[in-house]
């Protein structure tokens, strides 16, 4: 498949396969890569993955695995035989889990990049007090993302309000991934620390997940060709 060095991934948020497809053959998989969720995976099952990989995509599988070591590697590792670009872990379930699916990957010699969930950006500081913890949601994103790095991972899913202080701690190589972006035409929804793709990028994101402000647009292309223009021309 054609690879893409965009940094955009446009979140195929769909409930069935009918219409993410219908989404995804409107746009380009040289200018960007797509994600694949709990719900539309769960639905319908890695035959989405192949689709998508037919048509050139390099696919990011967000399913957020988060248990055991073993059963964690083990699921990780059955991700990345699909040929996913992307998969990811919860750093909450610790250095252990992280380390053993991390193992599995190198061990297998397979390539699926592997980063750990820091926080949702859809918690704030209230939220983390009603997990009981008593810190803010930039002190604890720094402190899973040192976990993540010291347990193998090549990166992690955080809000763009944090990669500054993440490219200072973890090195501007450690991969950024960043939902909750927003382009300058579109309103917020239900993410809390949003930031526009332009000002991601300069806080040292490395890759932008961008749902509805493509995906609900008239026109995708137009609107991923509005976001390449906020960041500058096509990346």
């Amino acid at each position: 498949m054609p690879a893409t060095t965009s940094p955009l991934i446009i979140a195929l948020d769909y409930p069935d396969m009918a219409a993410a497809l219908a989404m995804a053959d409107q746009l380009d998989p040289t200018r960007c890569r797509v994600k694949v969720g709990k719900e539309l995976f769960t639905r319908v099952g890695p035959d989405i993955l192949k689709a998508l990989h037919q048509r050139g995509f390099e696919v990011f599988l967000d399913l957020k695995f988060h248990d055991i070591p073993n059963t964690t590697a083990q699921a990780v590792l059955a991700a990345a035989e699909h040929g996913v670009w992307m998969t990811n872990v919860h750093a909450g379930g610790g250095a252990r889990m992280m380390e053993a699916a991390a193992s599995a990957l190198a061990t297998r010699q397979l390539e699926t990049r592997l980063i750990a969930v820091t926080v949702l950006t859809s918690m704030e500081q209230s939220d983390l007090a009603g997990i009981g913890l008593d810190v803010t949601p930039l002190a604890q994103v720094e402190r899973l993302a040192s976990l993540a790095q010291q347990s193998g991972m090549h990166g992690v899913v955080c809000s763009a309000r944090e990669t500054p202080s993440l490219k200072a701690l973890c090195g501007p190589d450690f991969l950024k991934v960043t939902p909750g972006i927003r382009p300058s035409f579109a309103q917020a929804g239900d993410q809390r620390r949003t930031m526009t793709p332009g000002e991601a990028m300069a806080a040292g994101s490395t890759h932008l997940v961008i749902g509805r402000p493509v995906t609900q647009a008239e026109n995708p292309m137009a609107a991923l060709a509005a976001i390449e223009t906020e960041l500058g021309g096509r990346a």
